[in-house]
């Protein structure tokens, strides 16, 4: 039988949920939810329909295709069936719980065209965006969610460190690793699928890059270049690049575990320890340093923005300043960001954020270097906020790791 959301664990994510719309929408009495992904925040259960969450009351779940599962997997009493946003009102009255004159909604949960169709049939009603509000509500884990990320953490690092490296050698293309790869994190039971959060985001699996290829022109917002399969799926690895001796392997992936997600980003080198060049090693090391500081200082009260900035001060005093979380183009502008039951989760540390981080929060690491000629070098891992610091959820050995 499938695991369902305790009841209890849905009615905190709720309340904590209403305490930001009171926060910082005060306006706003209830919020309506679109997105798959945050209705089974919500609801414990993934349907094709809205959710109402008023400030007060239970949730009202409407179903446009869904509805016998959502009886089934949802604790849920508030679960009725409609059929278009003409309902909407007819429904919520006959709850009882008739819509406010604003409300906040999710607006990155509807296309343009739906949100033409959603104001249309509910002409009286002012819609403010919500959207900050539920990266804030989700972004700190309950325990509940806590344990299945502990889970993911501890497998995704066995696939990486124990299960694969003994199938990799030479010749090997990008793409077959990643098939390896998959037969170990599937065996371990990764269930596939994985979310991001911003629109027009995909990923499958994550980046398998062989030398250059880390530094290949991306469109992902992340600092490893990847060439992938084909122009039209730039993901996972190319099966026209091999691995060879005295190259450089980056493997940045997700797991999933029961929905929820850890990041990892593990470098390789075929070839004895001794013969990895000097500058990968100290470029790597550097890495390291800067994700434990990073983690040291991811204690409930950091200030995201400020961690970025003396983060960002460090690296271009150094003689990695170039290459610093990407080469070029591929270079972003910050070096970890939250993680749940999505890849791309708040908050990020970064410029602009701002609110203190609070005990509870996930955050995946990524200190990289590119390096020219050579590839990519660096970390990620995941972390808990603890009152102590991050706590590593995905193994504590962060060297390059020699085949």
């Amino acid at each position: 039988m499938n695991q369902t959301v305790p009841y209890q664990e849905l009615k905190y994510r709720w309340e904590r949920c209403r305490g930001f719309l009171s926060q910082f929408a005060p306006q706003a009495e209830g919020m309506l939810i679109f997105s798959k992904l945050n209705i089974y925040y919500f609801t414990g259960t993934i349907v094709n329909g809205l959710l109402w969450l008023p400030l007060q009351g239970e949730p009202v779940l409407l179903c446009r295709r869904g509805l016998e599962r959502a009886k089934l997997e949802s604790p849920l009493q508030n679960i009725v069936p409609y059929t278009s946003y003409g309902d909407i009102l007819k429904i919520l009255d006959g709850l009882d719980m008739p819509l406010p004159n604003v409300a906040a909604a999710e607006m990155n949960g509807l296309t343009w065209a739906l949100s033409m169709s959603l104001t249309k049939y509910l002409p009286t009603v002012q819609f403010i965006s919500g959207d900050k509000i539920l990266a804030m509500t989700r972004a700190k884990k309950s325990p509940w969610e806590l344990k299945k990320m502990r889970i993911a953490g501890a497998k995704h690092n066995k696939c990486l460190t124990e299960l694969l490296p003994p199938l990799l050698h030479e010749g090997l293309s990008e793409l077959a690793i990643s098939h390896k790869l998959w037969e170990v994190f599937f065996a371990e039971g990764h269930h596939g699928i994985m979310h991001m959060e911003n629109y027009g985001e995909e990923i499958f699996l994550g980046h398998v890059c062989v030398g250059e290829s880390a530094n290949y022109p991306s469109v992902f917002n992340g600092p490893v270049g990847v060439r992938g399969i084909h122009p039209a799926a730039p993901i996972m690895g190319s099966a026209q690049v091999a691995w060879e001796r005295h190259q450089l392997l980056v493997i940045d992936v997700g797991f999933a575990w029961e929905g929820y997600l850890t990041d990892k980003t593990q470098v390789y080198w075929l070839g004895d320890e001794k013969s990895l060049p000097d500058q990968a090693r100290a470029a790597h090391d550097f890495c390291i340093e800067i994700q434990n500081e990073v983690a040291a200082k991811l204690k409930p009260g950091a200030i995201p923005s400020e961690i970025w900035r003396q983060v960002l001060a460090k690296a271009e005093q150094s003689k990695w300043a170039e290459g610093f979380m990407g080469l070029g183009r591929n270079k972003v502008s910050f070096v970890a960001h939250g993680i749940g039951l999505a890849v791309d989760e708040y908050p990020v540390v970064a410029k602009g954020f701002d609110l203190p981080v609070e005990e509870g929060m996930v955050f995946a690491i990524e200190p990289k270097i590119g390096l020219p000629g050579l590839g990519m070098v660096g970390v990620e891992n995941t972390f808990e906020v603890t009152p102590a610091g991050g706590k590593c959820l995905t193994g504590e050995d962060y060297r390059i790791i020699a085949v």
